[in-house]
């Protein structure tokens, strides 16, 4: 009967929400339409018989009557295998995000909102664990690839400009974004200086706030787009935070909503920057081809909007992660196309996040690159690719600021590992002691894996009581850290 499938609502706009999740099941509107019949008769429900007409007007705005927005529900949650609620496919009921648990949101603005808002709320009670067991959950491969590749293609949804009225709690305007930018980037600067772990949960606290801007206050359509991507840059800071403390899970859904916000900003720039803090982490965790993929998500994605540092930077992974998968040729022809592009850089019209690829950030990376070469190659290919990595990380710590902390710990570290791939065991000693001091002036779970990257690859060296004594202040060192 078509009374009982649907009314007009007062204000019709098309249920992009169901569009997406339909999509998503890979399902046309025929078959979607035999579904809900099935299921309805299954149901006890005879007299609910849609058609494909039907289905149309559903996602054009209409709204089903009881109980059909639970069969569309269940459906759909079935086909994906996602718990999802009528409100997540933008059906009458309780105002909820789809799972944050899941790589898979529409992209579409109040689902990002809502999503971010769901998240930071339950980030900021999550108790500061350091259990590595965080990484066993988060999503790889096709689960995490597939629906980050909608991000090519997500275009910003009509944002109007919205009333001022008593319902909204105040007036936004570029004054609030640039306060926001501003609060990014110190938090960006404690990050370098202390760790991660330190300022984790006010960044989250700072996010929420910014969230709530987009979610109660009026705006402009200009201002909305760029709240959006200041949002999406806060959050890039939230994600790598979490990541540098070592809560993989927390900080990949920080990232996937981050990305989410960017591309409701129309942030391709931003958007790139977020999916190479993913690359990173994913790499971390012995993902190796997933970080290659999501660095090729970042490079064609932003493709128009790309800038040299942020082209340069993504050419550098690109090089170090081609060597950990063995392809050294590809690790050396996108180690030069880095060094090539960077020569076109010009700061002042760099996006402020790209601030920290600098010479330093750019000889470090290679310099890794060329690191875990040497350890793959043998003879003369091994001297050559490890006298490279010992050039540039020595470059790269002769120009870091005295407030990258963290980064200099890496580069002490690299070094380390470079000179125990050619045997040197007095030089791996030397920059070990240095990293050990900086490791005890910040809070970084990674750092603290690094050192146990550095500490197993001694191990044929421990018949020598230097080494074996390196490895016995490592093991002090980060059991004293996770405490």
């Amino acid at each position: 009967m078509e009374a009982s499938m649907g009314r007009p609502p007062i204000d019709r706009r098309p249920n992009e929400m169901l569009a997406h999740w339909l999509t998503r099941a890979d399902m046309s509107n025929v078959e979607f339409a035999r579904k809900v019949t099935a299921r309805a008769v299954a149901s006890g429900e005879r007299n609910i018989n849609p058609d494909e007409s039907r289905v149309r007007r559903w996602l054009a705005g209409e709204t089903p009557r009881a109980p059909v927005p639970a069969l569309i529900t269940d459906i759909i949650s079935e086909r994906l295998g996602l718990p999802l609620t009528c409100a997540d496919l933008g059906l009458p009921g309780p105002r909820r995000p789809a799972s944050v648990d899941s790589p898979d949101l529409p992209w579409q603005s109040g689902s990002t909102i809502d999503a971010i808002a769901h998240l930071t709320r339950s980030e900021i009670m999550l108790p500061h664990t350091r259990h590595s067991a965080e990484a066993a959950h988060v999503h790889r491969a096709e689960r995490l690839l597939s629906p980050l590749q909608q991000w090519v293609t997500s275009k910003p949804s009509p944002l109007a400009e919205r009333p001022t009225d008593h319902a909204l709690s105040g007036r936004v305007g570029m004054r609030q974004v640039e306060d926001i930018r501003a609060i990014t980037a110190m938090f960006r600067d404690a990050d370098n200086r202390h760790g991660g772990a330190l300022s984790r949960t006010a960044v989250i606290a700072q996010m929420s706030d910014a969230n709530a801007m987009l979610d109660s206050c009026s705006y402009t359509e200009v201002t909305g787009r760029a709240l959006f991507s200041a949002v999406a840059d806060l959050g890039s800071v939230a994600g790598w935070m979490s990541f540098d403390a070592g809560m993989h899970k927390s900080a990949q859904r920080l990232f996937i909503t981050a990305l989410h916000a960017a591309a409701e900003g129309g942030d391709r720039a931003v958007g790139a920057h977020i999916l190479q803090c993913m690359a990173r982490q994913m790499s971390h965790l012995d993902h190796y081809e997933d970080a290659l993929d999501l660095v090729a998500l970042a490079q064609y994605g932003a493709r128009r909007q790309i800038s040299p540092a942020t082209s340069s930077m993504l050419a550098s992974l690109e090089a170090r992660f081609h060597a950990i998968l063995g392809n050294l040729d590809e690790s050396e022809r996108a180690a030069g196309q880095a060094e090539e592009i960077f020569d076109r850089i010009n700061p002042a019209e760099e996006p402020v996040h790209m601030a920290f690829f600098d010479a330093a950030e750019l000889s470090a990376t290679v310099g890794v690159a060329h690191q875990i070469a040497a350890n793959k190659s043998q003879g003369t290919h091994r001297t050559r690719r490890a006298e490279k990595s010992l050039s540039l990380m020595g470059h790269a710590l002769s120009l870091r600021p005295e407030h990258r902390v963290r980064s200099k710990a890496f580069d002490h570290l690299g070094l380390a590992r470079t000179h125990l791939a050619i045997g040197e065991v007095d030089g791996a000693q030397e920059e070990t002691d240095t990293a050990l001091e900086l490791f005890g002036a910040i809070s970084s779970k990674r750092v603290a894996d690094r050192l146990i990257e550095l500490h197993d690859e001694a191990e044929p060296f421990v018949s020598n009581s230097a080494i074996a004594d390196m490895r016995s202040r490592i093991e002090h060192a980060v059991s004293g850290s996770a405490a």
